[in-house]
C-alpha cells in the first residue's frame, strides 16, 4: 500500500488547524487511558491501519498493558475495563457507527451514568476527531508506521 497524496502539504492551512483542535483534546476532561482505549476502538472499528498502529504505540508509551490492548475489539466479554471504560467504549462505537435513527437512550443513559455532562461533551469531540482522522488517513491510504520518528512513536519498543 503506498499513500495516494500527502493531504498535510496539498491542505496545509486546513491539516494545522484540524492538529490544533486534535490537540486540544489532549487537555480535556477525559483522562489519558480513556482517551487511548478510544482511538484504538474507532479506528479498529474504521479499519484505519495508519491510526490503529499509532494510537496502539501511544497507549504502550503511556504504560498501558499489553493485555488489554487486545481486549480492546473484545471490551464486552473482558473483565479488565471499569465501568467509565466500557461506556466510553459503548459510546464511542455508537457515534462511530450511527445507526439510522441516532443513538439510543439506554446507550446515552449509561454513558451518563458514568460521566459528567463536561467529560460526555468532551468524549463526544474525542470521538469526532478520530472518526475525521481515520476517515483522512483511510481515504488516502496513510502508511502505517510512516511518522513514527517524528511523532515520536519509535519510543514504544513495538517493531
Amino acid at each position: 500500500m503506498t499513500q495516494r497524496i500527502e493531504y498535510q502539504k496539498q491542505s496545509p492551512e486546513l491539516f494545522k488547524k484540524f492538529v490544533e483542535f486534535s490537540t486540544a483534546l489532549t487537555h480535556s476532561t477525559i483522562e489519558e487511558s480513556i482517551h487511548d482505549l478510544v482511538n484504538i476502538r474507532a479506528s479498529q472499528i474504521n479499519g484505519c491501519a495508519f491510526c490503529l498502529d499509532m494510537h496502539v504505540k501511544e497507549a504502550t508509551i503511556h504504560g498501558e498493558r499489553p493485555l488489554r490492548l487486545h481486549h480492546i475489539a473484545i471490551w464486552r466479554e473482558s473483565t479488565l475495563f471499569s465501568p467509565r471504560e466500557r461506556a466510553a467504549l459503548a459510546w464511542t462505537e455508537i457515534l462511530t457507527q450511527l445507526p439510522a435513527h441516532g443513538a439510543p437512550d439506554d446507550v446515552y443513559e449509561r454513558v451518563r451514568t458514568q460521566l459528567s455532562e463536561k467529560e460526555l461533551s468532551d468524549l463526544t469531540f474525542l470521538v469526532m476527531s478520530i472518526n475525521a482522522w481515520n476517515r483522512v488517513n483511510v481515504g488516502f491510504q496513510t502508511v502505517p508506521g510512516a511518522y513514527d520518528k517524528a511523532l515520536g512513536l519509535d519510543k514504544s519498543g513495538l517493531y
